[in-house]
């Protein structure tokens, strides 16, 4: 292998060009746009079971009990 001082100029910077056309290759993304970006990502997601819904109690059971303390303090002032 020679050395980069024993090259001609014009051939490391052509091999200089082509090494970093060739790493700005690598970098290149899949999606033209953010919204496509987005919408991929939803849709792995989706897939994936992170977007359903779950049965939590907690919303419906802290309403109760805020209708309870307030029913009691209407009852009490009353």
């Amino acid at each position: 292998m020679e050395s980069i001082r024993r090259q001609n100029p014009q051939a490391t910077l052509m091999s200089l060009e082509a090494a970093a056309a060739s790493a700005r290759g690598g970098f290149a993304c899949l999606f033209s746009t953010a919204d496509e970006y987005e919408t991929a990502v939803i849709t792995e997601r989706r897939a994936q079971g992170r977007y359903t819904q779950s049965r939590s109690y907690w919303p419906l059971a802290l309403f109760v009990g805020c209708a309870l303390v307030i029913a009691g303090m209407v009852l009490l002032f009353a």
